[in-house]
């Protein structure tokens, strides 16, 4: 090695050795954690991750969700990632703004791949095809096969609704339709729940929802529930299939988790990994997550972050086959 190079490997270190301390102590110093939710408050995600603030209180002190919404969780994801990478700044990462918003929007102000350190997944939740249940009645639509078999016989006669272009209910609509070999319009809606309400409504024939959002209306008789996206079936809607038993490999779920800036130090990173696994695998949260048909998900921190990779992996041959583009 010459000299130079020697220099400059001993000033990278020099860096390195200065930064360590100085976040071990930011996160030492009793100052609260802000958690940064990209996304309005009283949703699952921040329901999910205010339950975690307080169960991590021993462990790692006070907490505090700061709810950033807009531009489908861009704006949020963006404070994350622009935080000092001292462990006193954390924050949601989810479906959206980790997998398919790089491949939506043509203008990202973080790159999702390389802006975050992953610190553990936290959730995964199941969506489900459902159509609305006197329409199946009417269409003698009693399962998917019936479901495919009808829309192959009566080509551009279904419909199916989603919150908006580039949703998840749209996105996966369309990963449906085409490992089924079926034609379905697809009717955006602002917002999963005004979707929802035309699906009850009859206003479309199916939808690709959130099990959490659809499962009340499974209930109640008024959805019928044909599959769910997820590899396996949920144990919380028994005898309803997963999509991969008829199209091999077909997994679709929604998930979010913990990130923090890219540079934050790994001691730190281990730190925070260690506070919310504990804190994922405690019986309280996982009656808690219950509630909401949510799976907790804890991971090493590699774990989740070749997760997220395989996610944008993914999502980014769904968004270019849809041909879903926002802005």
């Amino acid at each position: 090695m010459n000299r130079r190079n020697l220099t400059t490997l001993l000033a990278s270190a020099a860096v390195v050795a200065a930064a360590l301390p100085h976040a071990a102590m930011a996160q030492d110093s009793g100052q609260p954690i802000r958690l940064i939710v990209p996304y309005a408050p009283g949703g699952p995600i921040d329901v999910t991750a205010r339950a975690l603030a307080e169960r991590v209180r021993d462990s790692l002190g006070t907490v505090i969700i700061d709810n950033k919404g807009g531009a489908g969780g861009n704006i949020g994801a963006d404070a994350i990632a622009k935080a000092a990478p001292d462990g006193l700044t954390i924050g949601i990462s989810a479906t959206a703004t980790h997998a398919v918003n790089p491949w939506l929007y043509s203008r990202m102000p973080y790159d999702a791949a390389k802006d975050f350190a992953a610190i553990t997944q936290m959730v995964r939740v199941p969506n489900v095809l459902v159509i609305n249940a006197a329409k199946a009645e009417q269409l003698k639509i009693h399962n998917l096969a019936d479901l495919v078999a009808y829309a192959k016989a009566n080509p551009a006669k279904l419909n199916y609704g989603s919150g908006g272009n580039g949703s998840a209910g749209h996105l996966a609509g369309e990963m449906f339709k085409q490992r089924a070999g079926i034609f379905a319009l697809h009717i955006p809606y602002r917002g999963a729940n005004p979707a929802q309400l035309a699906l009850l409504a009859g206003e479309v024939d199916f939808n690709i929802d959130n099990l959490a959002a659809a499962a009340p209306n499974i209930r109640a008789g008024k959805l019928k529930a044909l599959a769910v996206t997820s590899l396996a079936a949920s144990p919380n809607l028994p005898g309803v299939p997963p999509l991969s038993d008829t199209f091999k490999g077909f997994s679709i779920d929604t998930w979010w988790g913990l990130v923090a800036p890219a540079a934050t130090p790994k001691p730190v990173i281990d730190k925070l990994n260690k506070a919310f696994v504990a804190a994922l695998n405690a019986p309280e949260t996982k009656t808690r997550f219950g509630l909401l048909l949510a799976e907790p998900v804890p991971t090493t921190p590699a774990q989740f972050e070749a997760f997220m990779a395989s996610e944008r992996a993914k999502y980014q041959q769904v968004v270019k086959a849809s041909g879903a583009k926002v802005d």
